[in-house]
């Protein structure tokens, strides 16, 4: 369980200082853009009141509360889950990157009522208007890896 810890800690430290640096110290709240390698990767400042993809934004202040229960929910799962079934050391690794990030966006929801994402990919003529964070990147591929490198027994 120990990897888990240091992974959730070490994703949630990266997500939250990574958030410091970008919205507030380089003025990405105010400025609203910033260019880092156009046309590939920009910061654009979008805070998301919803789930993925901007999904139940808007709704109202009770949505905010449901969003911060639910993470909370599936993270005390996810815990509980890894602590029964003991998976290897990359189940523990995933559990620990979607704890993280689960935890780094319910911070962001505490303290601005909204979840800070910057980070903006472009690819191939094909313009994204949507942006993330590294906490959403850790519960995707923490999720991705639950999948993977869980749930298997040996067969006797």
């Amino acid at each position: 369980m120990r990897i888990l810890l240091i992974t959730a800690a070490a994703v949630f430290a990266l997500d939250q200082i990574t958030k410091v640096i970008v919205v507030h110290l380089m003025g990405l709240a105010r400025r609203g853009e910033i260019e880092v390698l156009p046309p590939w990767i920009n910061f654009r400042m979008a805070w998301n009141e919803g789930i993925n993809f901007g999904l139940f934004a808007g709704q109202s202040e009770w949505t905010r509360w449901v969003l911060i229960g639910i993470a909370l929910a599936i993270t005390a799962w996810v815990l509980q889950w890894v602590w029964r079934d003991r998976p290897g050391r990359w189940g523990l690794v995933s559990a620990g990157l979607l704890t993280g990030g689960a935890l780094g966006n319910v911070v962001d929801r505490l303290l601005y009522g909204a979840v800070a994402d910057f980070l903006n990919m472009t690819c191939c003529g094909i313009e994204n208007p949507y942006a993330f964070n590294v906490a959403d990147i850790s519960i995707f591929a923490g999720a991705i890896g639950l999948v993977l490198f869980t749930g298997r027994k040996e067969m006797a």
